[in-house]
């Protein structure tokens, strides 16, 4: 019987959801059903919705803890310590297909362009993450950062125009925090900004694709919105070919047509993990904050009165509530951390929002402190050689965003229950009604 294009395709597509989540989901859901708490983790709401304390009981267990296959980092020193060494690397989608099945890797072959598929500089290693990360570092430098300030404040400022003339509650997350940092990294490349809500849709799909052990649904889900982003990346490309600008788009385009610095897959996985990136941390991180706000109103009182410093702020923020609550890690050969032996092959999770609450680094770690004199210690843009790129940027845009936001509408306040994201790798909100001037009736005397 012959297989038809679709049906092959979507075999391959199931072998490649079965390789890299299904059989982690089938260990997982037997680890949860025997009580294991950070595969409960995985896979409980209530755990994803509030794992301080879960993390707090493995920090517990000891400084590197096994899970299944995986072992678990939660203090910061050993969090650093494997972020920042030459004796790991970066986990690819195939890192985690069990020994044995290379014949089937083959056959599912690679997914989409994404973030967790090579060459994403997210999962390659030197030399050539240092050869393509040399190629878009300038556009991320702080002199570049600093000149766009002045554009993100325009840009928040019309936004929130747009939000005070709406009645009623509104929706933050649709209405500022994703349009903010979507508009910037729009300008930034070069891509369409009226795009920007198309952009953040295969964004919130593409985001799906870091957590491991995905249902099948959610699988299918990531990989169409990452097909779409890339098919339009790559049709826009001709474009930018027709009519370049000064951009990093642009630049990138040109680093693979005429200096060949670039090879096809290179170029449409940088340009794509750069706009997704470019918006999905810091729609997360101004989110997280507004929520830190508006229920600790002294902290919010001190930034407004000028006894704090939102920069300050932005950090305190990312440390409470990290935008990106792990990452892994693959030994690339047998080495040894925190007096601990561990073997060529291991993966380890960094749980970066473990040691961002850390005791032995921050103090009452679990209050929320703009005025925190080691804030900025914390480990949610990652160390090392794959510390987050756009860090300043997101930094610059959330300190902008929310001191104008609260300039603006100083009583801002929650209209209803935020709704959490669905992802785990991920940590941040995608709806969040608030209410923009709530009503202040005086007492007559």
């Amino acid at each position: 019987m012959q297989i038809t294009t679709p049906t092959l395709t979507g075999l391959r597509r199931w072998v490649r959801w079965a390789l890299r989540h299904g059989l982690i989901r089938f260990t997982t859901k037997r680890g949860a059903k025997a009580g294991e708490l950070s595969a409960r983790l995985i896979l409980e709401r209530a755990l994803i919705e509030d794992p301080y304390a879960a993390y707090e009981a493995l920090r517990a267990k000891g400084r590197l803890v096994r899970s299944g296959a995986v072992l678990l980092a939660h203090d910061h020193d050993v969090c650093t310590e494997i972020l920042r060494s030459q004796d790991f690397g970066v986990v690819g989608p195939n890192s985690v297909a069990p020994p044995g099945t290379e014949k089937l890797v083959r056959f599912a072959g690679p997914g989409p362009v994404g973030p967790i598929e090579p060459p994403a500089l997210l999962v390659v290693n030197p030399p050539d993450h240092t050869r393509m990360r040399k190629l878009v570092t300038r556009a991320f430098t702080v002199k570049a950062v600093t000149r766009l300030r002045g554009r993100t404040e325009e840009i928040a400022t019309e936004l929130l125009d747009a939000m005070a003339a709406k009645p009623g509650p509104v929706d933050l997350m649709e209405d500022y925090a994703s349009l903010l940092p979507a508009t910037v990294i729009a300008e930034m490349m070069g891509a369409p900004v009226e795009m920007r809500r198309q952009f953040l849709e295969w964004g919130a799909q593409a985001a799906l694709s870091l957590d491991f052990g995905l249902p099948y649904r959610e699988f299918v889900e990531s990989e169409r919105g990452l097909q779409a982003l890339e098919d339009w990346m790559r049709g826009h490309f001709a474009e930018i070919r027709r009519n370049p600008g000064q951009n990093i788009l642009s630049d990138l385009v040109r680093a693979h047509d005429e200096a060949g610095a670039l090879d096809d897959d290179e170029l449409a996985s940088i340009a794509v993990l750069l706009l997704a990136a470019g918006f999905e941390t810091t729609v997360n991180l101004i989110g997280n904050a507004v929520a830190l706000l508006t229920a600790h109103r002294d902290q919010l009182t001190l930034l407004q009165s000028g006894q704090a410093q939102w920069s300050t702020a932005v950090d305190e923020a990312l440390r409470m509530e990290s935008p990106v609550q792990r990452t892994a890690r693959l030994a690339l050969r047998d080495t040894e951390v925190a007096g601990i032996p561990v073997p060529a092959g291991q993966v380890v999770i960094t749980v970066l929002a473990a040691a961002n609450r850390d005791p032995r680094v921050f103090a009452d770690p679990a209050r929320f402190d703009v005025t925190r004199a080691n804030a900025g210690d914390h480990l949610a843009f990652s160390s090392g050689i794959h510390y987050c790129l756009g860090a300043g940027l997101a930094r610059m845009e959330a300190e902008v965003g929310l001191q104008k936001l609260f300039e603006r509408f100083p009583d801002l306040e929650l209209a209803g229950r935020p709704r959490l994201r669905p992802t785990r790798t991920l940590r941040g909100f995608d709806a969040m009604p608030v209410r923009l001037t709530p009503a202040r009736v005086e007492q007559p005397a």
